[in-house]
């Protein structure tokens, strides 16, 4: 009879391995995004969010458990909505579509930070000859094409996505607010387009064209990494 010891040793880890290399940098993307929503509107003057606990870097404040499956499956997903009470802002439309334009913004920022990183680390990981730190190359992709995808999904005039803020903002005061009202049945009809693939498809060619371009700042830092270190 095998031991549990060899049990475990026989077992694939490849899949769980692979699950959890997406979830982590899933959550960092999450996280941050969310993060830059709260923050913009606090600094607007929305204290909704600082009173509710949600300006922090705890993922566990910023999950919602069906979006960020559907993140690691299918590469687009979501968060727990930062709360925003558009009625403290003193331009409450435009501070609005401000403050929805931070997460895609931020998202942006986080993947050309992360892939300049990737390419300055390239090299070190890659000859270093250790699958640990293979791992940590491949996190780090990850992260930077999750979040370019997180920006891109969130652009979407769907809503609850952010794009739909922003565009309600350009409408007249009662355009906006009615159209708020039915704010909850836009990700009924996102899941649709999505799971029918009229979105999928298209939203994963753009993400991709996206991303390819942005990759310049790998390039960038890959360039560093030899000038530097070889």
């Amino acid at each position: 009879m095998n031991s549990f010891g060899d049990v475990m040793r026989n077992l694939d880890w490849s899949v769980p391995m692979e699950i959890l290399m997406s979830i982590i940098p899933a959550l960092v993307c999450i996280t941050l995004h969310e993060l830059s929503h709260g923050y913009v509107a606090y600094k607007l003057g929305d204290n909704t969010a600082k009173n509710m606990g949600r300006l922090t870097l705890n993922p566990i404040k910023h999950i919602d458990i069906f979006g960020l499956i559907m993140m690691v499956a299918f590469k687009f997903g979501w968060a727990k909505p930062v709360p925003v009470d558009m009625r403290n802002f003193k331009h409450p439309k435009r501070d609005m579509a401000i403050t929805a334009l931070a997460g895609p913004v931020s998202n942006v920022l986080i993947c050309c930070i992360v892939l300049f990183i990737y390419g300055l680390i390239f090299l070190p990981c890659k000859l270093s000859g250790s699958s640990f730190l293979d791992s940590v190359l491949n996190m780090v992709y990850i992260t930077a094409y999750l979040s370019i995808a997180l920006a891109i999904f969130n652009i979407i005039p769907i809503p609850p996505l952010d794009g739909s803020k922003v565009l309600f903002s350009l409408m007249s005061d009662e355009s906006y607010y009615k159209l708020m009202r039915y704010e909850h049945y836009g990700m009924i009809i996102l899941l649709v387009l999505i799971a029918s693939d009229v979105l999928g498809a298209p939203l994963q060619m753009v993400t991709q064209a996206v991303f390819k371009f942005l990759f310049a700042f790998a390039e960038w830092g890959f360039s560093l990494s030899r000038i530097l270190f070889y």
